[in-house]
Parts: structure tokens; C-alpha cells; sequence
């Protein structure tokens, strides 16, 4: 078997395989990169020494058996017989499902949580969103700090059980999208330094040295970052991609890496003759990241739209801090903005950045399924001191009309695992280092974050208790109750209409027309011949909505077909679907 690996600063490097130890040759074809033989097979572990040092796991190793720090195992993804024939799922009209394998079930397997994607089949989304499977110290975690982008977890299975999860999925009609983790590494485990440089001085993120994008050497880190993006959409069948933070992704380069990115994917989806696409998490509100490239964009294909949780979550709630105050002096003309605009912040004064923010997205130019809309997300969960839901905040029908708003906009629809349901788990920030300094490190820095926010440091969880992560899974006995059965029952229904329906599929942003009242909080909206009443007051509204016949297709509470008047009596937290005639 031939093995190889780019150390370019080496003067000698030497393979270990199965307690057999030989010298590299350098290529002669490829500068910094060493080659050689050695028997091997599926299973076999191995690493490479630098200099006669330590030996370390392949940067590039497709199974981490013991976790980061141990050797590699050879991946021979051949063995695997698929089961489904899947041409797969695009992202026009596709709804997705976040969700963590960690505490998707108390098991915390790929295999666990395999079991439970009937449940999902039957709910209506398209799409499941893994969050980060690459190796990361200990057994839990939210996968934000892995290492060894090629390989899976081993607590959660591995190769072969990412292998059956996404074959399960494709047989039940569900595509997978996969959370990946470019803009740094993480901190325990990460030997890729020692190879090359991975990492430069030129720029720096919150990790640190920034992602080497540009500097020297960086041709070989993207060409390993790219190599990695399509080994997961290839030896995996996996469906598409989320980008994690691309802000953060520094390249001064002309030819972008996040459009060399697309390109090579764009590509791949033509080989294999089926969809696959990108999807941004991103702050910049610049729609130069998901315009083709050829008129002048990165060819990113969605981007998560930040601006439309935070309008959203400040009406539902009322909340005003951080970002959100930049939403807060009136929300619904904010949501408004969103559901016609796309952003919030297209050029306009942002008070939270203290500068102005964003640029304009043309609606001609740009389809609405390239901007992902959610109420709830790991981030916007997880990242609350206490990792409290929406459903710990808001009456259930206010969660229904969050949901409303969400499955019913211009937007590709995500949803985060149990808001379906109104989960009353939380969702917190859980960690398992195993270097004790590191651990207390993570522990003092988030106590000390919420400390500025007033939190007390006992109101904090510790995210090195295993009790933190074991709050964090799913109660799958909640569907079975109210008021989660009547929440569930509403998803239901909201995603049925969404594919039954075509005109909450159009892509044209400029189709949507919004009407509201910030005072007596309700919102309305049409896209095509759909209209959407959402009430958010606790008394109920009469709402004209412009149309002499209506039918009702899906209420929260019970809602009486609109009179010739064309008004429509909508109760208290309460949102209603309805169809011109």
C-alpha cells in the first residue's frame, strides 16, 4: 500500500505500520511531499515521525482508533456495500434538521440516532445536518474542536457507522449535510504544525494564528482542506456541506478559497450525477458569498441568515441585549426587512458593532432558498449561559408562531433537534477534555463570559461535568405528551403545506408582501396565493387581508373562515395559513 504525507520542513521522515518502522523517500514530482510502500490493510494503524521525533497520526488519517493522540488506522471504504440507490436531494426546497449525534439520544451514537430518523422521515424535513464528527478529545462534545478533518469520532462509531447512518437516511429519503470546521483546529490533539504550516502569524482569529490561506505553503493547506471537503461528499455520499464561520476564514489571495471551494464541489456533483451544495455560516451580510460565479460571486450555495433569528427571537421575546438590540427599538419592521430583504443590515448602522454593516442583496439576482431561516439553532441555544430553549421562554403558542413564520418565509428552513416538539431539555455547552489545564481553562472562560453579563459563577454549568452533557439530550417521551404532542402535531402540519404547497417554495424574494402592526403585534404576509397571519398579542386581532376568499389551511387555534370583508379573526398567539380562492 502506498502511503504519503506533505512535511515540507522534514529532513527525514519514517513510516510506522503495524510495529514496522521504514524511511520515506521524497517525491520527486511534488516539493515537501515523502512516499513509500508497506504492506497494509484495512485496520492497520500507522503514523509518521519527523527527525526521528515522536510518531504522530497522519494529517490527513481517515480513522483516529484511540482519538487524537493515537495512531491512525487505514480506511479501505471499498468494503463498505451500500444499500439505498440515492441520486439525491438539492436545496431548493429542502428543510433542514440540525442535529448533535452526542445528545440526539442518551446513547450518543451514529447508530442511536440512526433508529431515530423515522421520526424525522415522518416530520417532513429533506435533510438531516450533522454538527462536527472529526476526532476531538474525550467522548462528548460539541465537535467545534477537532482535529484529523478526515476522520470520524470514534464514541460515535466511526467510518462504518457515518457509512450506515447515511445510508439509512438515503433509504428513508433523507439527504445529509455535514458541519465542517476550516476556520481553525483545535487545541488538544492537533499535531498538524509539526508537518507544515497549517497555520500562520500573518493573521489572527479568535483560535489564534489564522487557517494558512495565503501565505507560504498555503497551497498544499488549501489543496488539504478542499482534499477533505470532497472526501466527506464522496466516500461518505453525503449530500452537502455547512461551512462553520467563514468569516473567519482570512485569505487575501485573488482567487478566494472558499470560491475554489465551490468550484471543486460544483465539479464533484457533475462526476458522481447528483446534487451537492455548500452552506455558509457567516456574519458579513455580503451577498457576494452566495453569488454564482458567474456574475461575480463566490458560488456559495446558501448562507445561514443570522438577521432573521434575531429579528424573530427579539418579537417572540423581547430581549435586548448584545446583537439583538440592534433589533430590538422595532422588531417586526425588522422581520419585516428579513422576509423582503433577506437582511437586516444591508448597509444600515449596526449599534451592537458601532459601524455601518452589510450591503444590499439583489432579489433579481439572488433566489430566497439560498438564505437558511431558523427560530432556534446550536449556536443561539447553546451559547445562552444556561442553554435555554425558546420553549423555556415563550408560551407554547408563541412557539407556533415562531414556527409559523419560520416553515412559511422565503427561506430554506432549519430547524434544531427538539424545537419540533418544544423540547424542555436544554441544550448546554459541554466539553471532555482530558488535559486537566485545558478543562479548567475552558471552565474559568466560560464563567468568566457570563460573569460580564451579570450571571452568577454557581449559575454557570460546568462544562467538564458529564451531568451538563446529560441534561443536553433529547427526552424522547416528550412527543408522546401535551403540550409537545400539540407543538409536534403543528410541525406536522406547517411542513406538509410546505411541500404541498408551491407558492412557499417560489424562490423569488420579491414575491413576498409583508404587512404589520408594532403596536398591536401581528404580522401578515403573502407569497403567491399563500397568506400568512401571525398574532402575537395575547388578544386576538381582526386582520384584513386583502382578498375576498380565503381558506383556511392550517390553524394553531381554531380560526373561522374570512367573510367577503376579506377580515380574518386571528386569537391570541396564534398564526394561521390560508389559500386565496
Amino acid at each position: 500500500m502506498q502511503f504519503e504525507v506533505w512535511a515540507p520542513q522534514a529532513g527525514r521522515v519514517t513510516l510506522q505500520c503495524d510495529g514496522v518502522t521504514r524511511a520515506l523517500e521524497r517525491d520527486p514530482e511534488r516539493a515537501g511531499w515523502w512516499r513509500g510502500e508497506a504492506d497494509a490493510r484495512d485496520g492497520s494503524r500507522y503514523g509518521f515521525a519527523l527527525d526521528d521525533g515522536p510518531v504522530r497520526p497522519d494529517p490527513c488519517s481517515r480513522r483516529q482508533p484511540d482519538g487524537p493522540d493515537g495512531l491512525s488506522a487505514v480506511v479501505d471504504h471499498e468494503r463498505y456495500e451500500w444499500r439505498a440507490r440515492w441520486r439525491g436531494r438539492p436545496l431548493p426546497g429542502a428543510v433542514l434538521y440540525e442535529l448533535h449525534v452526542g445528545t440526539y439520544t442518551r446513547e450518543g451514537t451514529l447508530d442511536a440516532a440512526a433508529e431515530r430518523l423515522g421520526h424525522l422521515a415522518e416530520l417532513g424535513v429533506t435533510h438531516v445536518q450533522l454538527m462536527p464528527l472529526c476526532p476531538f478529545p474525550g467522548t462528548h462534545g460539541w465537535g467545534y474542536e477537532g482535529v484529523s478533518l478526515w476522520a470520524v469520532h470514534e464514541p460515535y462509531g466511526g467510518p462504518e457507522a457515518l457509512k450506515r447512518f447515511v445510508d439509512r437516511a438515503h433509504e428513508l429519503g433523507l439527504g445529509v449535510v455535514l458541519d465542517v470546521v476550516h476556520n481553525h483546529f483545535g487545541p488538544s490533539g492537533n499535531y498538524l504544525p509539526l508537518f507544515g504550516p497549517y497555520l500562520t502569524e500573518r493573521h489572527h482569529t479568535p483560535w489564534g494564528a489564522a487557517v494558512n490561506l495565503d501565505a507560504p505553503g498555503s497551497d498544499e493547506v488549501r489543496a488539504f482542506l478542499i482534499g477533505s471537503a470532497l472526501a466527506w461528499l464522496r466516500d461518505y455520499r453525503i449530500d452537502g456541506l455547512r461551512l462553520d464561520a467563514v468569516h473567519a476564514l482570512v485569505d487575501t489571495r485573488a482567487l478566494h478559497f472558499l470560491e475554489e471551494v465551490s468550484t471543486a464541489v460544483d465539479a464533484l456533483a457533475a462526476e458522481v450525477d447528483r446534487p451537492l451544495f455548500l452552506v455558509a455560516e457567516t456574519d458579513l451580510n455580503d451577498p457576494r458569498l452566495i453569488t454564482s460565479r458567474d456574475k461575480g460571486g463566490l458560488g456559495l450555495h446558501a448562507q445561514w441568515n443570522d438577521d432573521f433569528h434575531h429579528a424573530l427571537h427579539t418579537t417572540l421575546t423581547g430581549e435586548s441585549q448584545g446583537y439583538y438590540a440592534d433589533f430590538a427599538r422595532a422588531p417586526l419592521a425588522g422581520l419585516a426587512k428579513t422576509l423582503t430583504g433577506g437582511y437586516f443590515h444591508d448597509g444600515t448602522y449596526s449599534s451592537f458593532r458601532e459601524r455601518h454593516h452589510g450591503r444590499p442583496l439583489d432579489r433579481t439576482r439572488v433566489a430566497g432558498h439560498r438564505l437558511l431561516g431558523y427560530s432556534q439553532t446550536h449556536d443561539q441555544v447553546g451559547n445562552r449561559a444556561q442553554g435555554d430553549r425558546l420553549s423555556s421562554l415563550v408560551s407554547p403558542g408563541l412557539l407556533a408562531c415562531a414556527a409559523t413564520l419560520t416553515l412559511t418565509a422565503p427561506f430554506t428552513p432549519m430547524l434544531f433537534m427538539g424545537e419540533e416538539w418544544a423540547a424542555g431539555t436544554p441544550w448546554q455547552f459541554f466539553t471532555d477534555h482530558t488535559d486537566p489545564e485545558l478543562a479548567d481553562a475552558v471552565r474559568r472562560g466560560r464563567r468568566r463570559e457570563f460573569a460580564a453579563h451579570g450571571w452568577k459563577e454557581e449559575d454557570v454549568p460546568d462544562p467538564q461535568d458529564p451531568a451538563t452533557r446529560d441534561r443536553s439530550c433529547l427526552d424522547w417521551s416528550e412527543p408522546e405528551r401535551d403540550p409537545h404532542a400539540r407543538v409536534l402535531t403543528w410541525y406536522r402540519q406547517l411542513l406538509a403545506l410546505r411541500h404541498e404547497q408551491p407558492d412557499l417554495t417560489d424562490p423569488d424574494l420579491a414575491d413576498t408582501k409583508v404587512a404589520y402592526d408594532e403596536e398591536r403585534r401581528w404580522i401578515a404576509f403573502r407569497r403567491g396565493d399563500v397568506l400568512v397571519a401571525v398574532n402575537l398579542a395575547p388578544e386576538p386581532a381582526a386582520l384584513s387581508l386583502g382578498v375576498p376568499h380565503a381558506r383556511v389551511l392550517a390553524a394553531w387555534e381554531p380560526v373561522e373562515t374570512p367573510g367577503a370583508d376579506g377580515v380574518v379573526h386571528v386569537p391570541g398567539e396564534s398564526g394561521v395559513v390560508l389559500l386565496q380562492e
